[in-house]
């Protein structure tokens, strides 16, 4: 310690200064280094500084204030300055070692995952295939041979492919969406990712086999926006127009704009997470209206369900992953950037805590969109082979050796044990080439520049484009070959090192110019620090090597530029440079190549891909400043080179081109399990006939009737005992069932005449559900439970209330019906009725065990009354279930001590509970909270240990933290009412969700979406909610304030309900 004396006297010196001062530079933000146009130096030592800084270089400077204590000039800032430094310095050591130990633990759990994965699965292999284990996978020698064989296997998509019309959906929820002029770089959401899924809706409408494509977004009618952005619709392009077929009204690509969140104002991408159930629920109504036109136009009047949904970013992809279960489609996802990635980089910054990083970004559920995403897919789209492996490969949900594991075993035909990954594969993004005018190589391209801006002769110029001009009035001589670089102005992007290495050789500079287009900007304090501090180390590098005339930067440029910016360079035989510390693809190397540029650019990341494909140009270490110096001067100066490097990538370009991206996509895609709904059960209007059909509508419209009235009489259940053949003098209700029932042809027998009526009367009225027959919905899902888990009698008064509520409105209560949704088993949610004298009867769908089963009372029963499960939701829930393996694993992971040891010693923290477990839904019961605690801890947290081990599913905690369920990946008690929409067309829009202030573990979901949520404050006293997760999403998942959502006391009065029923009954999504 004694050599860090100094820091102690350096610290009385701030105290003695006052405190004041360094609370000051605490509170300041990081800003740019031109502080109101003179330099800051504590600023700058902050930002530029930090990263480097060690304790030597701190006490020299605290050395030189002691040194200028007693003189007027003396400046207290400096003195902040330097302690500040030395704070972030020891703040950023913390971080780094805490993120180490992340990591470590999380090696070591994915370890014990791959252990444990091979232990279940060796157990169905041979001997000579037990080598087969995750651990032990071998790598081939010749892994091309091997992927190029897998691919071979693939019936490629082709021609041939014109009768199939698919209906295809994307989704790209941020920025500002629309087909032309398109907003590029007008905020960080409205960039690339616009452009790409833009031009692929277009690109897939016309491929042969695809009928109509649908590209979803946001809906914005913000005044601070473009109109355009409100239109829900907007046409991309009509299809096909060269294959022959007619095209059908409905055909083509379209930006279909969803309204959720606040439609009013335009939301970050980091503020739309609380809407993304909103946006799913008004998807699914589009795709369920689409499927059914589509269905009339070429579907023969079946429905033509979406062929694949496609998922771009983590929230486009989380919301994918909830539309594909709704409709049990197969998911697509292509992640753009990724959330862990730019976690990684940030904490590496050391100027952030994760809890500062996550409260900017929302990473933890961008993250957990990513995780959630890669649970549903089917196919994950990457862009080059290194994201799969150093970017995907950081998540709990990929592991690169358990998926070739698994994938082989499929092949083979061997039990995986219920245990998924989603397909990774390369697909290059596609690019349009059609404004590129390719030009010839001949004598006269050399001097095709002095033609078109004027000679020495003294001929006039030829009319150029704007920015060629505003390019060559920086340039002394534009004729010479000219060096481009093209990029925001990130440090990320390495634009420095290249002025740099252009600034230090001489050759270079007397042979080529060098020109960099950074984006737009108007004035340089008004950008951000980072691209700010860029952009003022450009300005004085070039001051410093005295490059004035040899250096473009013009201020602005707009999109249609580009190109123009391209051909100008390609013009003089210059070179394009990408020299990005790592560059995830490198879209502007494909463009560049397009237009005859041969390229330069990182060896880290995607233009290793790039350069493999189109060999039209160089490599280099983004850290070696003289190895790029050394790259464009050999390009530059030998033409040969140069000529030939444009030859190869004019040659191979087509490799990138939308047709060749759309091929390889679809034959991808149709790799995949394709599924979709399929109904077990036949649907009303397959067999109902009309005459039938309206007799049904009578008697229901008078059961409804009878139940309005019943609430008001002396009935022991809510809605009574229908005696429809019970005489009752000048009752007009019982003189209408009478005029219905005489209608029915009698049997031959008089004596039995009130039992054949009966009997018809229930065959009819139970053949379908009733829900079919509703326009509302109103669903209880209060979890009211003891300390036991036994459920609370007080929701029984709460029933009531509804009900009667309801009924107050005559006109709505007959065209509005009754679900249940609880954790409980239909056996102890009927005998729970039952004890309080509630017939199941009385609800039109009972949803159990956590979603993990669908009833419907008085419909689907066996001979002795006894309900059986809605066999469609059955399978409609089954994908990825792998019951078995998930005993196993929960079992294994509730024994186990920290070390890996089994706990053969103290007893398990928990025990299966039989009578509340089913064919899709395991139940335990928790007997020991405090050690689930610890070995599982919080969903979240198994839910990771879980997804490593390849297992995809719904864990949750429920009924007061006494039970631990786990359900099928697509079930949960808020996607069963996404299945009642789906299954029997009862829009979520109508549903009204009755709920307490807390809940079980998936309360959260019940309350976001289109449907109305009533919060009944006090009714629950606890929940299971702090086993949810360690860090608080709360706020990313639910809307602070909805007009969605309502709210009234505990002891409410009937009217009280009534009155919030009706209130948020006027709201609607995106007001």
């Amino acid at each position: 310690m004694a050599g860090n004396e100094w820091i102690n006297g350096y610290l009385e010196a701030i105290l003695d200064s006052g405190a004041s001062a360094i609370e000051e530079q605490q509170k300041q933000a990081p800003v740019n280094l031109a502080d109101r146009g003179h330099f800051n130096p504590t600023k700058y030592f902050v930002e530029e500084v930090v990263t480097s800084v060690d304790e030597t270089d701190l006490y020299r400077t605290w050395i030189k204030v002691v040194a200028t204590r007693n003189t007027r000039e003396r400046s207290s800032r400096l003195e902040n300055m330097c302690w500040r430094i030395w704070h972030l310095t020891r703040k950023k050591k913390q971080l780094e070692w805490e993120e180490l130990q992340r990591l470590a633990n999380r090696r070591l759990e994915r370890e014990q995952g791959r252990r444990d994965v091979t232990e279940d699965m060796s157990e169905d292999l041979s001997e000579g295939e037990k080598g087969d284990g995750v651990g032990e996978i071998q790598t081939p020698d010749t892994p091309r041979k091997k992927f190029q064989r897998n691919f071979s296997n693939l019936e490629v998509w082709s021609d041939d492919k014109k009768e199939k019309k698919l209906y295809i959906v994307l989704i790209s929820l941020h920025g500002l969406v629309r087909g032309e002029n398109m907003e590029l770089g007008r905020d960080s959401d409205t960039g690339g990712q616009i452009k790409y899924v833009v031009e692929l809706a277009r690109a897939l409408a016309r491929m042969p086999g695809v009928y109509r494509v649908d590209l979803f977004s946001r809906q914005v009618s913000s005044p601070e926006v473009d109109w355009s952005y409100g239109e829900p619709a907007e046409m991309l392009t009509g299809g096909p127009e060269d294959d022959g077929i007619e095209v059908g009204e409905s055909s083509g690509a379209y930006i279909i704009r969803i309204p959720f969140g606040p439609r009013d104002k335009y939301l970050r991408k980091e503020l739309l997470w609380p809407y993304i159930q909103e946006f799913v629920d008004g998807a699914l109504a589009h795709c369920l209206n689409m499927s059914k036109v589509l269905g009339e136009q070429i579907g023969g009047g079946q429905p033509v369900w979406p062929y694949v949904i496609h998922g771009h970013y983590a929230d486009a992809g989380d919301s994918a992953a909830l539309l594909s279960g709704a409709l049990n489609v197969p998911m697509v996802l292509t992640g753009h950037s990724l959330g862990r990635n730019k976690l990684e980089q940030l904490l590496k910054q050391g100027r952030q805590s994760k809890e500062d990083i996550n409260s900017t970004y929302k990473i933890m559920r961008r993250i957990e969109g990513e995780e959630l995403s890669l649970d549903a897919a089917e196919l994950v789209i990457t862009s080059t082979k290194q994201e799969i492996d150093e970017q995907w490969g950081l998540y709990d949900g990929f592991d690169v050796k358990l998926e070739k594991v698994l994938r082989a075993r499929a092949r083979r035909g061997v039990n995986c044990h219920g245990r998924y990954m989603p397909r990774m594969v390369v697909i290059p993004p596609g690019m349009d080439f059609s404004n590129v005018v390719a030009q010839e190589d001949t004598p006269e391209v050399d001097g095709e520049l002095t033609s078109l801006i004027g000679g020495t002769d003294g001929s006039s110029p030829k009319a150029i484009p704007a920015i060629w001009s505003d390019v060559m009035r920086f340039l002394t001589n534009p004729h010479k070959p000219m060096i481009l670089a093209l990029s925001r102005p990130d440090p990320k992007k390495n634009i420095t090192t290249l002025l740099k290495a252009f600034g230090e050789c001489r050759p270079l500079r007397e042979l080529a110019n060098l020109t960099l287009i950074m984006g737009n900007r108007d004035d340089i304090e008004e950008m951000s620090s980072g691209n700010a501090s860029v952009l003022i180390t450009v300005l004085k590098l070039i001051d410093k090597y005295d490059l004035y005339g040899q250096v473009a930067y013009p201020k602005h440029h707009k999109q249609y530029d580009v190109p123009e910016i391209y051909r100008l360079a390609a013009k003089t035989k210059g070179v394009f440079i990408n020299p990005a510390l790592v560059e995830p693809f490198g879209l502007t190397l494909i463009e560049a190549a397009a237009h005859g540029l041969p390229m330069v650019a990182t060896k880290n990341g995607g233009p290793v891909d790039i350069h493999r494909a189109l060999n039209n140009g160089l490599l280099v270490d983004p850290h070696d400043q003289q190895g790029i110096a050394d790259a464009l001067l050999k390009l530059v100066s030998e033409k040969n080179l140069w000529v030939e490097c444009r030859k190869n990538g004019w040659k191979n370009i087509h490799l990138f081109s939308w047709p060749e991206h759309c091929r390889t996509y679809l034959t991808r895609v149709a790799a995949c399990r394709m599924r979709h709904p399929q109904w077990q059960t036949d649907t009303p209007v397959d067999e109902m006939a009309a005459e039938e059909s309206s007799f049904n509508d009578s008697l229901k419209d008078v059961q409804d009737m009878s139940l309005r009235l019943s609430v008001d009489g002396d009935k022991s259940s809510l809605n009574g005992s229908l005696d429809y053949t019970a005489a009752s003098s000048g009752d007009p209700v019982q003189d209408q069932v009478k005029r219905v029932l005489s209608k029915i042809k009698k049997p031959d027998s008089d004596s039995n005449d009130k039992e054949a009526e009966k009997k018809l009367l229930e065959n009819v009225v139970s053949k379908y559900p009733m829900l079919r027959r509703r326009r509302r919905l109103i669903v209880i899902a209060l979890d009211c439970y003891d300390s036991k888990g036994a459920p609370d009698k007080k929701m029984i008064q709460i029933m009531y209330d509804v009900f009667k509520a309801v009924r107050l409105d005559h006109q709505t209560a007959r065209v509005t019906g009754f679900a249940l949704s609880t954790a409980m088993p239909v056996s102890e949610t009927i005998e729970f009725l039952n004890s309080m004298k509630i017939e199941a009867n009385e609800f039109d769908a009972l949803i159990c065990s956590s979603g993990g089963e669908m009833y419907y009372p008085g419909t689907y029963t066996e001979e002795g009354g006894k309900l059986f499960p809605d066999p469609d939701y059955a399978s409609h829930i089954d994908y990825r279930w792998g019951c078995d393996g998930l005993k196993k694993t929960i079992w294994k992971l509730m024994n186990t001590t920290e070390g890996g040891e089994n706990s053969k010693n103290s007893s398990s923290p928990i025990q299966e509970d039989q009578k509340s477990s089913n064919a899709h839904c395991i139940s335990y019961l928790i007997k020991d909270p405090s050690k689930v605690m610890r070995k599982a801890r919080r969903i979240d947290d198994l839910r990771q240990k879980l997804r490593m081990r390849g297992l995809r599913c719904h864990p949750m905690y429920c009924r007061n933290s006494t039970r631990m369920q786990i359900v099928p990946l697509l079930a949960s008690r808020s996607q069963a009412l996404r299945y009642l929409f789906v299954r029997w067309r009862l829009n979520v829009a109508n549903m009204f969700v009755i709920l307490g202030e807390s809940g079980d573990t998936d309360y959260e979901e019940l309350i976001s979406g289109a449907h109305k949520t009533l919060i009944m404050k006090g009714v629950v006293e606890k929940g299971s909610e702090e086993l949810l997760r360690t860090t608080n999403l709360r706020d990313d998942i639910v809307p602070s304030e909805s007009p969605l959502i309502a709210h009234v006391n505990a002891n409410a009065k009937v009217d009280e309900i009534a009155s919030a029923l009706r209130q948020v009954a006027k709201a609607s999504v995106g007001m």
